[in-house]
């Protein structure tokens, strides 16, 4: 359980000790991630208020015995270089310009937001063997009702960003992703302190999927450019917190060609954080079955 050990003084695989592979996205940011493991590789994109290390962590102990997996971060997380542009379109980049940069075929998996720009790259980059998306968001699906609950999270979290509370601002801002037993986990074991620093990162994205023209990566006509097989994991808790989560796994799974949905009991939308185990098994089957051995 991501609790169980994330309290202790000394996680199993803390960053210090992980390797660490770089590659250069398009507009010359270089990118990061954390490397550990032996087997297919299998890179793992963090959700929108994270990092690699932050959101793949606690899932290391189940993965790296099956595959070398890279904990890469996009642009201004982690290591990895800082960039003004935080638009999904450069953070997609980010994503293409790391795997293509691993000589093998790969795996890919993304939570959350992160499962956007996984998504995105499955259909532009033949260096995608398959994909993962752990309870993706999918804009496309959003109500009148769920784009004014969603446009007051961004107002809250950038007022209290405005007044230098960042720790706050990440706490109400997790509120509308996580359910109460999620909050607790997240709260005990200092995630929501650990991400506050990626605030202003977010905040930026979410102003660019506003400004920018250019086709969302869920979007049907992207979704329908994807060939690899796609697993779309769904806590079977998470639409309690939000119908927009499974609005948005039916939305994914109706345009992508070779898409399958599971579920995983007990888990909420932070399942992957906070039930590392459950989510690993599901990845273990699926990508155990598609990526070559090296």
């Amino acid at each position: 359980m991501y609790v169980s050990y994330l309290m202790d003084e000394t996680p199993p695989h803390s960053a210090e000790e992980l390797d660490v592979h770089r590659a250069v996205s398009d507009d010359g940011t270089e990118i990061a991630g954390h490397v550990r493991g032996h087997g297919p590789p299998l890179v793992l994109v963090h959700a929108g208020l994270g990092d690699g290390v932050l959101d793949w962590d606690a899932a290391l102990s189940f993965l790296s015995d099956r595959f070398t997996c890279y904990l890469m971060s996009t642009r201004g997380r982690g290591l990895s270089d800082d960039h003004p542009d935080q638009s999904l379109e450069r953070t997609e980049e980010d994503v293409i310009a790391f795997v293509e940069s691993i000589d093998d075929p790969v795996g890919l998996a993304g939570a959350s937001g992160g499962a956007i720009s996984t998504l995105g790259a499955a259909a532009r980059s033949e260096a995608v063997a398959a994909v993962a998306a752990c309870d993706p968001l999918a804009f496309e699906t959003l109500s009148e009702e769920d784009e004014a609950r969603l446009h007051d999270a961004v107002e809250r979290m950038a007022g209290l960003a405005a007044e230098d509370k960042s720790v706050e601002a990440a706490r109400d801002w997790m509120t509308e992703w996580a359910n109460d037993h999620e909050m607790t986990a997240l709260s005990e074991t200092g995630y929501l302190e650990d991400c506050a620093e990626y605030v202003p990162v977010l905040l930026q994205t979410l102003q660019r999927i506003d400004e920018s023209d250019a086709s969302s990566p869920t979007d049907p006509s992207v979704l329908q450019q994807i060939t690899v097989p796609v697993l779309i994991l769904q806590g079977s808790e998470s639409n309690a917190t939000w119908p927009w989560f499974t609005a948005s796994v039916r939305h994914i799974e109706e345009h992508v060609a070779d898409a399958e949905v599971r579920e995983v009991a007990g888990a909420g939308h932070m399942g992957a954080w906070v039930e590392p185990e459950g989510y690993s098994e599901e990845l273990i089957d699926f990508f155990g079955e598609r990526l070559p051995e090296v």
